[in-house]
C-alpha cells in the first residue's frame, strides 16, 4: 500500500503512539497516528490559542532572561506540553489532543522568537555605551523579530515533507520525542492517568526548587551565583603567573541544561571551552607580547581567544550548507512538483495538508517586500543599499534553512548564532564597499542580522513542532498558519523584555547580563564598520580548526560554540551532562535506565524554566528598587554556594533515580 493512503477501517484511536513511530518504515508499510489521519479533530479553538498566547508570552520572558544571562536559551516546548495536559485534565475536556498540540507549536514560538532576538539586538545596546548616537528603539526589535519570524516560517513549509514525513525514522528528533510522548501521555487511563498527574507534580515541584533557588541567589547574594578559582588567595596568584583559571556557574536552570543536552555533546562544548582556557590563553599569556602577557584572563579571552571561536562557528555554518545541498535541492522539488499540482492525492489527506505552495508564493513575496520597506525606511534611509542588504538576508536565510532543521532533527540544538555571525561579516563587507559604514552601518547590519538570526532560528524549530504533529496527527497547515499569531505575540513580547533588562541590568559593565552571543556580535562588527584592525588572522585560525575538526569527525559547531561562551557557562553544563549519564547508566535493567533518563528529563525542565521564570521576577524586583548584598566574604559566599549547589546536585540525582520501569 502506498505511504500516501490512509487505512480508514480501524476508527478507533489508540491511546499511546505506534511501534513504528521512532523507526524507519519498511516498503510497504504506513505510519497511522494516535488522531485517524480522516477524521476530523478539535484543533483550532478559543481555547488553545488563547492558551498558546498565554504561555507564549511568560516563556518568552523567561527565555529572554536565561539567554541573555547564560548564552543558552531553553526550549519551552516541554513544560508547555506538560501544561497543556495538566490543564486539559484538569478542566475535563474531551478530545484535548489536538488542542494541546495547538497550544505547544502556538507557546513555543516563544524560544525560537527569542533566540533570534537575544543573539543580535542587545549588541547595539552594548555599542551604544561606546557610540552615544547609535538609537534603538522597540519597533527596531519588534519588526526584526516580526519579520524574520515570518519569513522562518515561510521558509520552512516546502521543506515540511522532506524532514518530518519522507526521512520519517532516520533522524532522532530528541525534543520532539520527549514533547510526543509528554502529549501522547494525557490520553493514558486509570493508572497510566495517574502517572501523568505525578509527572506534571514532579515538573512543579522542580520548577518550583529551582526558581527559589535562582531568585534567591539573584536578589539576596546568598551564596556566589559563580565559584571561582579566583575568589582564592592561590587562585588569583596562579592566574596572575600563568593565565590559569577555573570557573562553574551554579544556578539551577543552567544545570538542567546539562542534564538536556547530555554527556556527549555537554562534552565537547565544555572541551572547547578548556581548549581556550587552559591552552590558547595561557599561551597568548605567556607567550605574547607584553601587551597582552598584563592583561586578565577574561580581558585576554574577550578581546583574543574568543575571536578564533567566532571563526569556527562560521566555518561551521559553512560545512553545515555544503552538507545540506542535495537536502535543499530534493525540497525543492517537492515544493515545484506540488506548486505544479502533481500532489493532489496526498494533499487531501487532512494529515498532510500544508498551506498551498500558491498561497506560500504569495506570502513569501508580502513578507519580502514588508522587508524591503523596513530596511529602507526603518534602518537604512537609502533604496539600493537597503535593496543589497534585502538580498543578503534572502539568500542567506533561505540556504541555511536547511541547516537549522537538520541540526535540530539530529542533536536537538539549533546552531544559529554561529550562522548569524558569518551573516555579519558577510553583510558588514559587502556594507562597507557599498559606503554604508560607521554607526550607521552598524545599526543595519546588527537588525538586519537580527531578522536572518530570528528566521533561522525559527526555521529549526518549526521542524519539531511539525514533527509533533506528524507523530500524533495533527493538520499541518493549522499549525503553519496560527503560527503566525504566535510570533506576533512574542515579537512584542521579547522587545519589551530586552528594553526591560537593559534598564535594570545593561550588557556591559559589573553584574551585567552576559549576553555571550551579542557581545560576540559586537566583537565582530565595530571593527568592520568603524575602520578598526579587524583580526581576520583569529577569525582564520578558528576557521581551520573547523575544518580539521570536521575532518576528525568531531561536532565543529558544538567545539566553537564552546569556545566563545565564557567557561563559567559551560562546565555546569558538563557537571548536568556528567549526572544525565549517571541516573541512566547504574541499573542492568535499560527500561529502568530509560525511565529513570526520562524522569531526570522532567526535573531539569522543571529547574530550567523554573529559575527563567523567578529570574524574571528577580529582573522585576531590582527594577522596582529592591536590592540586598550581603555581608559575608567573598570566600564565605564561595563555600555556601558549594553546599547548596551540591544539595541542588544531589536532589536531580536523588529524584531521578526514584524512575521505576
Amino acid at each position: 500500500m502506498s505511504k500516501d493512503k490512509v487505512n480508514v477501517d480501524n476508527d478507533v484511536d489508540p491511546v499511546e503512539l505506534p511501534e513504528n513511530a521512532f523507526r524507519e518504515l519498511a516498503a510497504d508499510e504506513d505510519y497511522r497516528p494516535i488522531m485517524h489521519p480522516a477524521h476530523d479533530y478539535p484543533e483550532v479553538t478559543p481555547y488553545s490559542v488563547g492558551m498558546g498566547l498565554i504561555l507564549a508570552v511568560i516563556f518568552s520572558a523567561a527565555a529572554a532572561y536565561l539567554g541573555l544571562k547564560v548564552g543558552q536559551v531553553f526550549e519551552a516546548a516541554i513544560p508547555i506540553a506538560i501544561i497543556a495536559v495538566g490543564f486539559s485534565g484538569a478542566l475535563g475536556k474531551k478530545n484535548a489532543l489536538g488542542q494541546n498540540v495547538m497550544i505547544q507549536s502556538i507557546g513555543a514560538c516563544s524560544g525560537v522568537i527569542v533566540a533570534g532576538a537575544i543573539f543580535t539586538l542587545p549588541a547595539l545596546y552594548i555599542l551604544q555605551a561606546k557610540y552615544p548616537e547609535i538609537t534603538v528603539n522597540f519597533l527596531q526589535i519588534f519588526l526584526s523579530s516580526l519579520l524574520g519570524g515570518v519569513l522562518g516560517i515561510l521558509f520552512f513549509i516546502p521543506f515540511r515533507k522532506y524532514f518530518v514525513k519522507d526521512m520519517h525514522g532516520k533522524y532522532p528528533f530528541p525534543e520532539a520525542t520527549a514533547t510526543t510522548q509528554v502529549l501522547a501521555s494525557g490520553l493514558s487511563k486509570g493508572k497510566d492517568a495517574s502517572a501523568t498527574e505525578g509527572q506534571a507534580k514532579t515538573l512543579v515541584i522542580a520548577s518550583l526548587i529551582g526558581g527559589i533557588y535562582d531568585y534567591v541567589v539573584e536578589t539576596f547574594g546568598a551564596w556566589a551565583g559563580t565559584l571561582s578559582t579566583m575568589a582564592t588567595e592561590w587562585g588569583t596568584s596562579l592566574a596572575a603567573k600563568t593565565k590559569l583559571m577555573l570557573t562553574c556557574n551554579t544556578g539551577a536552570a543552567v544545570l538542567g541544561l546539562g542534564y538536556i543536552i547530555g554527556l556527549k555533546y555537554a562534552f565537547i562544548i565544555t572541551a572547547g571551552s578548556l581548549f581556550v582556557w587552559w591552552v590558547l590563553i595561557p599561551i597568548m599569556g605567556t607567550y605574547g607580547s607584553a601587551e597582552i602577557a598584563a592583561l586578565d584572563p577574561q580581558v585576554i579571552f574577550s578581546d583574543y581567544a574568543r575571536l578564533i571561536g567566532i571563526g569556527g562557528i562560521a566555518m561551521a555554518g559553512i560545512i553545515g550548507i555544503v552538507k545540506s545541498w542535495p537536502i535543499i535541492r530534493g525540497a525543492v522539488g517537492l515544493a515545484s512538483r506540488e506548486l505544479g499540482g502533481k500532489a493532489a492525492v496526498e494533499t487531501s489527506v487532512r494529515w498532510q495538508q500544508d498551506i498551498s505552495m500558491k498561497h506560500i508564493v504569495f506570502f513569501v513575496a508580502i513578507a519580502l517586500v514588508a522587508t524591503l520597506l523596513f530596511f529602507w525606511f526603518g534602518v537604512i534611509n537609502t533604496l539600493w543599499q537597503a535593496l543589497v542588504a534585502w538580498v543578503v538576508v534572502t539568500v542567506i536565510a533561505f540556504l541555511f534553512t536547511t541547516v537549522a532543521a537538520n541540526a535540530i532533527a539530529i542533536v536537538g540544538s539549533n546552531p544559529v548564532s554561529g550562522m548569524t555571525l558569518m551573516t555579519l561579516i558577510i553583510a558588514s563587507a559587502i556594507f562597507v564597499a557599498i559606503g554604508l559604514s560607521g554607526t550607521s552601518g552598524i545599526v543595519a547590519s546588527m537588525v538586519i542580522g537580527g531578522v536572518v538570526c530570528t528566521a533561522l532560528s525559527m526555521a529549526g524549530g518549526f521542524v519539531t513542532d511539525l514533527k509533533i504533529g506528524y507523530w500524533l496527527g495533527s493538520t499541518p497547515k493549522k499549525q503553519e498558519q496560527w503560527k503566525f499569531l504566535g510570533t506576533l505575540v512574542s515579537a512584542a513580547t521579547v522587545g519589551g523584555v530586552i528594553m526591560l533588562l537593559n534598564d535594570v541590568y545593561g550588557f556591559t559593565g559589573d553584574n551585567a547580563l552576559v549576553a555571550p552571543q551579542a557581545n560576540a556580535m559586537a566583537k565582530v562588527i565595530e571593527p568592520l564598520m568603524m575602520g578598526g584592525d579587524t583580526p581576520w588572522i583569529l577569525y582564520m585560525a578558528g576557521a581551520i580548526l573547523a575544518l580539521l575538526l570536521n575532518w576528525l569527525g568531531v561536532p565543529a559547531l558544538a567545539f566553537c560554540l564552546g569556545m566563545f561562551i565564557p567557561l563559567g557557562l559551560n562546565t555546569p553544563l558538563l557537571v548536568g551532562g556528567a549526572i544525565a549519564w549517571y541516573v541512566g547508566s547504574r541499573s542492568d535493567n535499560e527500561a529502568v535506565n530509560a525511565a529513570r533518563r526520562d524522569r531526570g528529563t522532567l526535573i531539569s525542565s522543571g529547574l530550567i524554566a523554573g529559575g527563567a521564570l523567578f529570574g524574571v521576577f528577580a529582573a522585576l524586583t531590582k527594577f522596582a528598587g529592591f536590592e540586598f548584598e550581603s555581608s559575608a566574604s567573598p570566600v564565605a559566599l564561595q563555600w555556601r554556594a558549594v553546599v547548596v549547589y551540591l544539595l541542588l546536585i544531589g536532589y536531580l540525582i536523588r529524584e531521578s533515580m526514584k524512575a521505576k520501569k
